[in-house]
């Protein structure tokens, strides 16, 4: 069928008209969904940093919290600390009421006591505890105990002129404990029996101008006193 020219430029005219439209909605759309997917972006960056700062929150909370603990711990062991502190010097103190009390018991009757053996040992400078040779004289003598009766043992610790008195004196107590630690540990001797004497660098059995001279004054010795009828004197590694 052939087409006049009026209906050539008709049809033409259409075509135009519906690539115009065509066109003009491609645009709308894409002037429409721009915004959309820009604002898209900028919702998922803002999402990005929300999250950024709630690790951010979070990693501060966990560390506040850690620190917390941390310091709730420190207050924790420094309270058992305390409690342990106290509770030994409540034993302490009782142990010093005790001491005291039979202190006083044995000074009371002190004159009817006379010794019936003694032992030595000596201690390496500025040392408090005992070696082989002192612990072989301790249980020589510690024999005797068991069939001793109505006894005291005489504690007395004692140093070389090194030092300070005061730091003497106290090192001269540790000696002294020593030897009852053992004894009663190893013997069972009541502490009540114990009469204990620090006496650091004021009493010298020795010069202390001469190594064996200090060596003799870094010393324990221990008196066995009994106020029993017809105890025999005896020794025990005395030196």
């Amino acid at each position: 069928m052939k087409l006049n020219r009026f209906e050539v430029f008709a049809m033409a005219a259409g075509f135009a008209v519906l690539g115009a439209t065509g066109c003009a909605t491609k645009n709308y759309v894409r002037t429409q969904t721009t915004p959309l997917v820009q604002h898209a972006d900028q919702l998922d960056a803002k999402t990005a940093a929300n999250n950024q700062q709630i690790q951010a929150v979070d990693e501060r909370a966990q560390s506040g919290i850690k620190q917390a603990q941390t310091a709730a711990d420190a207050a924790n062991q420094n309270a058992q600390g305390a409690t342990k502190a106290a509770g030994d010097a409540n034993v302490a103190a009782v142990d010093a009421v005790h001491r005291a009390d039979s202190l006083d018991s044995v000074v009371k009757g002190l004159d009817s006591y006379k010794s019936v053996a003694n032992v030595t040992v000596t201690f390496g400078f500025n040392k408090s505890t005992l070696d082989k040779d002192a612990i072989a004289q301790l249980d020589t003598f510690a024999a005797q105990l068991g069939t001793a009766k109505s006894y005291i043992l005489e504690v007395t610790g004692g140093t070389d002129s090194i030092g300070s008195a005061e730091y003497n004196y106290e090192l001269s107590q540790r000696r002294a404990d020593a030897a009852v630690q053992y004894l009663a540990s190893k013997y069972g001797v009541a502490a009540h029996r114990f009469y204990l004497i620090g006496i650091g660098k004021d009493k010298e059995v020795a010069p202390n101008t001469t190594k064996e001279g200090r060596k003799q004054n870094r010393r324990v010795e221990i008196q066995l006193l009994t106020n029993a009828q017809g105890a025999a004197p005896a020794s025990a590694g005395g030196q």
